[in-house]
């Protein structure tokens, strides 16, 4: 899929967004939108803070550039008046795409923005690539961010993966329990 605008859908409490696939001139907006949804104070606004469970940042300019410049990778994102609102990473693997750096503006968060990027993701990865299936990981503490995702057709494989302690560019986590749970929904 090559950079452009979507049709716009119903999230509330977003004056008719539109939807496209990020630019390498996106990543420092991307940066900002991805720390403020996790990270720090701001995030605390919205539901999907991480900062009780990680300090430091969640990406920097270099991870968001590299999700760009990987082929069947792409930032898909929701913008507002000009501004960047929320985005996720697409990513096209061999029978299935990942779904990863998923931010909405904490502000904007429970109003149905995210609902809708997550189903756009979706029908892209089915649609244009004839992906199977969808996955994903999320830090297995998040129990209210996994119930958010069971609703929209996710199931809990049980399948965990280890949480890259020591690597400060994901974060410095303030437990020790930290883990990722794969998650995955059929698109078919």
């Amino acid at each position: 899929m090559k950079k452009g605008s979507f049709s716009s859908g119903g999230a509330s409490r977003v004056a008719r967004p539109a939807f496209r696939v990020a630019g390498a001139e996106d990543v420092p907006a991307l940066v900002s939108l991805i720390e403020s949804a996790y990270r720090g104070e701001s995030s605390r606004a919205g539901w999907t803070t991480e900062a009780d469970l990680l300090e430091g940042q969640r990406t920097d300019a270099e991870g968001v550039a590299a999700v760009l410049r990987e082929p069947g990778s792409l930032m898909l994102l929701a913008e507002s008046d000009g501004e960047i609102v929320a985005c996720c990473q697409v990513e096209r693997r061999e029978e299935h795409a990942y779904f990863g750096m998923f931010a909405v503006r904490p502000t904007l968060q429970g109003g149905g923005l995210g609902r809708t990027l997550l189903e756009r993701a979706e029908r892209l990865a089915r649609d244009e690539w004839g992906a199977a299936e969808m996955r994903m990981t999320v830090i297995s503490a998040r129990e209210e961010l996994l119930a958010w995702y069971v609703r929209r057709g996710y199931t809990r494989t049980g399948e965990r993966s280890a949480f890259p302690y020591g690597d400060e560019r994901f974060g410095v986590p303030t437990r020790e329990d930290l883990e990722f749970e794969v998650l995955v929904k059929g698109l078919t």
